[in-house]
């Protein structure tokens, strides 16, 4: 079964933390399948990683934008692993439609959730339960008053 990494975004956004995801994604040799609910945020996400920092490269493209097969980072709103991503993004409440038969083709997922969000907060719990009850080692992350990523169980929510 595949890591299910949950980040309780409490101090930084999703567009502080995504592309370094991605970026450390990409360093490990691994492709990366960004889901997305609405194609609007997939177009944001788009302009975030050719926007996010001068001095760096993240390879992408968005599902329709040339061979998906070929893409090391593809933004999608469908659940098909076109590029055969290693780890799967799931972004603003997107989420598998089963933890037990989809998530099984990749080596990490990670969901990143709004945790000022009382909604985002508890989509991210059932999601959680969800992973765990299909065999998935789940782990939040939750960043410290220090900036640091630092493990928490969700009880701690």
């Amino acid at each position: 079964m595949a890591e299910a990494f949950f980040y309780h975004l409490e101090r930084l956004t999703l567009d502080e933390v995504l592309p370094g995801l991605v970026e450390r994604t990409l360093a490990r040799g691994w492709r990366a399948l960004i889901r997305t609910e609405t194609a609007e945020r997939a177009q944001a996400i788009d302009t975030l990683l050719w926007t996010w920092n001068e001095e760096s490269f993240l390879p992408h493209a968005q599902t329709g934008d040339g061979d998906a097969s070929r893409q090391p980072v593809l933004i999608t709103t469908e659940a098909e692993n076109a590029n055969r991503a290693h780890v799967l993004f799931l972004v603003g409440g997107a989420m598998p439609a089963s933890w037990g038969g989809e998530t099984a083709q990749y080596a990490r997922i990670v969901v990143l959730f709004d945790g000022r969000d009382p909604s985002a907060i508890s989509a991210a719990g059932t999601a959680w339960t969800a992973a765990r009850e299909a065999g998935h080692e789940a782990t939040l992350w939750r960043q410290s008053s220090g900036g640091k990523w630092e493990k928490q169980s969700w009880a701690a929510q």
